[in-house]
């Protein structure tokens, strides 16, 4: 693999996490795809070829779970460098930019089961060796994890703690020569653990004290009980871990005793984060067999392409997955530009990469729900699309549908990710780091006052939808205010609320993403002579006003029953008054928007911007 020039991140911006909710953009400060460097396409390009030449053409024998198949294919992966991105080159690997890890994630995700397998030892495997291990540990496993000479797994989930995790049962007791640890207890659930070599597994020091270690395979007191049995990624291996009077040496704790727990966070940020930019890979071969199926599919004379309500299918499938797309390398734009601006004596260290990435902890379990959320949708309508053939094992639809599943329960369920997204974010506000409590009286006081109509130039590319966007914003502030003042430090037992106002933090970061993206795209356009910019511009301009009007609708229920469960009488009558007043658009014409973006990608007969 060729060596990748870092992204242009110059101009882009390391905001503070959570800061959208609050600050403006300008287009020039968020990375797109459009933006990639020749290197970062070339590499793109070869994940794309592998993907269609290597991993689809096994998914049969990937899904019966073929003996070598996965591993051969993991072993490929190797040789083109993809296992290797996230390794420094001192231990063997690329030690290449986040985006150019998002990259590959992305592309090479054409089939569940193997992006499942791969993802779990690239990342939540690895990474902790990474950031956590010491030197010892690193130039002894990560030359052989970056080859695929071993491969990883990550051992954290219990019977009785799934996304409860600092509730996990197994035990570890220093033995009584301190030379080594005794690990007792059983793992679920675990990704890659019936053909991995290595395992990092938590576990509770004396009962207490919340621990990582690393176990290889074969130690003696350590098994691997039998392959499940699961609803999807059947190709992918699935199998419990159990430890009785496993002996560790004491040289394979990693981290600190008692600091499990930020091994275990940490590594998850990064984990929803190439789960997001893998949803993305798996929606657009989704939309790429609905598209091409209902092309081919020929009924009452014509295509079924042709009827409007499968040309909403399509829109709506190539509206959230630009979204998705646009979230997701905005996000590692940040995170790049972050680790640029750190100081050349501190540039490789694993802590401070670590922290500069934490500091997006909001925005990639954003990207885990809203990704996750999008490929579901996705590959429901790819089946309804197919009619009865998506629905029989003979044809893809069938396996998308099912695998799809699983991501709305990876990397902590999104249910938790939900009250995460909130929960973090008004942990800041009451720290100070995000002045969100200032925003709220600001409107609070705002509501008081007549209402103002100017907003934004209106000659301005996309400029109802920046005010959608504003809109947005001020409804969230309206909602977390009432909510806030209702509970205070009680609102996160309120799962409800927090989860409606997540909704509202989703659909922001979602339509200031797209906006952002499609403004830079006018941009481009205005100063190219290149028709297939223009016309990608076009087409992203539309799908950014069909997903405001989108986003508006989430952001208004989910607003009224926060309100509804936050104030009554007339302080309820006053806060509805300003919703209404907030929620109040001019809608696009979906009917004719939806035509037009089912049009341009079924002439193109795939998704691309």
């Amino acid at each position: 693999m060729a060596t990748v020039t870092s992204s242009p991140v110059s101009l882009i911006a390391a905001a503070a996490g959570g800061s959208f909710l609050l600050e403006d953009r300008a287009p020039e400060e968020v990375l797109t795809p459009e933006d990639l460097s020749v290197e970062q396409r070339q590499i793109a390009e070869t994940a794309v070829r592998f993907a269609r030449e290597q991993i689809l053409p096994a998914s049969a024998q990937i899904e019966a779970k073929e003996d070598g198949v996965m591993r051969g294919l993991l072993a490929h992966a190797a040789e083109l460098g993809f296992t290797a991105v996230d390794v420094p080159e001192e231990y063997g690997g690329l030690g290449l930019d986040k985006t150019t890890s998002a990259l590959v994630a992305d592309h090479i995700s054409v089939n569940a089961s193997f992006s499942t397998a791969f993802g779990a030892h690239v990342g939540i495997g690895t990474l902790p060796i990474v950031w956590y291990g010491t030197e010892a540990q690193k130039q002894r496993y990560l030359p052989k994890l970056a080859s695929m000479e071993m491969v990883a797994a990550y051992a954290l989930s219990e019977a009785t703690s799934g996304s409860d995790a600092m509730n996990i049962r197994t035990r570890a007791v220093l033995s009584p020569d301190g030379t080594q640890y005794v690990l007792n207890g059983e793992k679920m659930w675990i990704t890659n653990a019936g053909f991995a070599d290595l395992y990092t597994v938590f576990a509770k020091v004396d009962g207490e004290k919340f621990s990582a270690f690393l176990v290889e395979r074969g130690t003696p007191g350590f098994s691997v009980a039998k392959e499940e049995h699961k609803l999807g990624i059947r190709g992918s291996s699935t199998c419990a871990l159990v430890f009785s009077d496993c002996r560790i040496p004491v040289e394979n704790l990693l981290g600190e005793v008692g600091k499990g727990h930020h091994i275990a966070f940490n590594i998850l940020n990064m984990g929803r984060f190439k789960l997001g930019a893998a949803c993305v890979g798996g929606g657009r071969q989704a939309v790429e067999l609905g598209i091409r199926y209902a092309k081919e599919r020929v009924a009452f004379g014509k295509p079924i392409a042709e009827f409007g309500l499968i040309q909403r299918k399509i829109a709506s499938c190539v509206t959230r997955l630009y979204v998705t797309e646009s979230m997701t390398y905005r996000t590692s734009g940040m995170m790049d530009a972050a680790l640029a601006a750190l100081s050349p004596e501190i540039a490789h260290s694993p802590r401070e990469i670590q922290k500069r990435i934490e500091e997006y902890a909001v925005e990639c379990s954003i990207l885990k729900v809203f990704g996750s959320e999008m490929l579901d949708h996705l590959a429901d309508e790819l089946v309804q699309i197919m009619g009865g053939y998506g629905y029989v094992e003979d044809y893809p639809a069938e396996r998308i549908y099912r695998d799809a599943r699983i991501n709305r329960i990876f990397e902590g369920t999104n249910e938790i990710n939900r009250l995460i997204i909130t929960g973090w974010l008004m942990k800041r506000a009451m720290s100070g780091q995000l002045p969100l409590l200032p925003a709220i009286k600001r409107l609070m006081d705002e509501m008081m006052e007549s209402p103002s109509f100017d907003n934004e130039d209106s000659d301005a590319p996309l400029a109802r939808e920046a005010k959608v966007l504003a809109s947005l914003r001020k409804l969230f502030l309206l909602a977390a205010g009432a909510a806030s003042q209702r509970y205070m430090t009680a609102l996160q037992d309120q799962q409800e609320v927090m989860a409606d106002l997540a909704d509202c933090i989703l659909a922001i970061y979602a339509l200031e993403s797209a906006l952002l993206r499609a403004r830079k795209l006018a941009g481009s356009s205005r100063g190219s002579s290149s028709g297939s910019i223009s016309g990608a511009a076009s087409i992203v301009a539309v799908m950014t006003s069909a997903f405001a009007d989108e986003a508006m609708a989430t952001v208004e229920q989910a607003a009224r029953r926060v309100l509804a469960a936050s104030a009554e009488g007339d302080a309820l009558a006053i806060q509805l008054g300003v919703l209404r007043r907030l929620s109040r658009i001019v809608p696009v014409d979906a009917i004719a928007v939806n035509r037009n973006i089912a049009g341009y990608f079924t002439n193109l007969g795939r998704y691309k911007v």
